[in-house]
């Protein structure tokens, strides 16, 4: 069979968070031409790919198909078939009930070449991030995966509900929310006790999960109780008590779905910082950075210079790439040097610069950054200055960012300053967020200048660590609403 030129690599995501894609799949994603993804592969991970790569959704929701199974292969088919490198990028796994067998199989009946590359389940993964492993040399020593989606001509899973029973000590079941009452009846019927316990786990290793504890006689009621429904994982044995506590679930932002503002800069610091704290964190709009070219004239007089501010950490990167590229000797740079954000301070530190804790106005002095934020400070300052790279929104995030907040309502939005401010009043329509008050509107929290919280009834704090405060008061109003 003749190969054609193009490439498929069916790539697992993993479960959600992130920083579980392997090495492999991150590189299968920076290579892309186009990538067809799903609705459980975090949309994070398409920042890897290039800014000229397509993305093309393939969700599935329990009650409706976005894209038939057909269609997908056919798409596959196609791309590949013009030359292209094409990622399927699966939610966890893709051989664990991800039907990439059926996908494979159409392309190798084409003659178009693919590759697999394995993923982290959350059938592991989800148990993990609540405290428990799936085996224990004390209490399992066999574990099962097992689909709860696919369905006989009843409507539930026909499965060896006595073998299950018997002969397997960890069960996890994948997509079973709805039939779990089902599934609790068929394993007491054939020979579990009413008391085994079982865990209901929901978003998985994302900052949203949540996860509840019964057993199978109590369990479908503790759940509806709790609103819990699918994606979920269940999991049922003595394994379940093996957990203590879940280290991830007792981070202190978690539960929190929240957007950032972004205006092309440093948020991605603010970001992490949530994400670290446990929080499920969306930043809208993207950017991508278009560089701009070296200017020769202002690199050859940087020996001038009493003062350089950078705008943000990518201007400092960029500013001293460009020096490197155009062999300009860094001991010429005697200048005083500071920087607007936290992550600007922080890159020229790394880079071993003692920085000037204020902004000098001096005749001087270089403005260094993206266009959009020199053209704003040459407003009020007479100085020259030195465009390293222009922002530019990437609208392939718009449409994702919009079907996110959806499907998964947002607790908060923040705005790290006036630009982001007004970026939500501005653009926030497009994505299904008004700025005008209302009961539907989460809480907006603006840091810093306080004109358009007045305005449009955000709330104003000074700076991160009042925005923690807020925050942190607010997870304590929301748990003693819920107790």
């Amino acid at each position: 069979m003749i190969m054609k030129n193009g490439i498929v690599y069916f790539v697992g995501a993993g479960p959600g968070d992130p920083g579980l894609i392997t090495i492999k799949g991150k590189q299968a994603l920076e290579e892309a031409d186009v990538v067809l993804y799903d609705r459980l592969a975090n949309p994070k991970l398409l920042e890897y790919a290039s800014p000229d790569c397509q993305f093309i959704y393939c969700g599935k929701l329990p009650d409706r198909h976005f894209m038939k199974q057909a269609e997908i292969n056919a798409l596959l088919i196609e791309k590949a078939s013009e030359g292209l490198t094409v990622v399927r990028l699966k939610g966890g796994d893709p051989s664990v009930f991800g039907r990439v067998g059926e996908e494979a199989d159409a392309l190798h009946q084409h003659g178009i070449r693919y590759e697999m590359v394995p993923g982290i389940t959350s059938g592991i993964a989800a148990p993990l991030y609540a405290g428990i492993p799936v085996t224990h040399r004390d209490f399992a020593s066999s574990f099962a995966m097992i689909t709860a989606h696919d369905k006989s001509l009843k409507g539930t899973p026909n499965l060896d509900w006595e073998g299950l029973a018997r002969s397997v000590q960890t069960l996890v079941f994948y997509m079973g929310v709805k039939n779990l009452p089902f599934i609790c009846q068929q394993l007491i019927a054939y020979g579990k006790s009413p008391s085994v316990p079982v865990i209901v786990i929901q978003w998985g290793t994302w900052g949203r999960q949540r996860s509840v504890k019964g057993t199978l006689q109590d369990i479908h009621q503790k759940i509806q109780e709790q609103q819990i429904t699918n994606p979920a994982i269940i999991v049922i044995g003595d394994i379940v008590n093996v957990q203590t506590h879940s280290w991830f679930e007792s981070k202190p932002f978690i539960g929190q779905h929240m957007m950032i503002v972004t205006h092309g800069e440093d948020e991605h610091t603010l970001a992490d910082k949530l994400r670290d704290y446990g929080a499920d964190v969306i930043e809208w709009p993207k950017w991508r950075t278009e560089k701009m070219p070296a200017n020769e004239d202002i690199l050859g007089q940087i020996s001038t210079f009493e003062d350089i501010f950078f705008t943000s950490r990518r201007a400092v990167c960029e500013f001293f790439e460009a020096l490197a590229s155009k062999r300009i000797d860094i001991r010429q740079l005697t200048a005083r040097l500071s920087a607007a954000s936290e992550a600007g301070k922080a890159e020229l530190i790394k880079r071993g610069f003692i920085i000037s804790e204020h902004h000098h106005n001096s005749p001087e002095k270089l403005i260094v950054g993206s266009r959009h934020s020199v053209e704003e400070m040459q407003k009020s300052e007479a100085c020259l200055c030195y465009i390293t790279h222009e922002n530019v929104i990437d609208e392939r995030f718009t449409r994702m960012t919009e079907r996110t907040i959806s499907e998964s309502p947002l607790h908060m939005i923040i705005c790290p300053g006036k630009q982001s401010a007004q970026q939500l009043i501005s653009a926030g329509e497009e994505i299904g967020i008004s700025p005008e008050p209302s009961a539907s509107r989460p809480p907006v929290i603006c840091i810093g200048d306080g004109a358009p919280a007045a305005a449009y009834g955000f709330t104003a704090v000074q700076d991160q660590e009042q925005l923690f405060t807020f925050i942190q008061n607010e997870q304590v109003e929301k748990k003693l609403l819920h107790s």
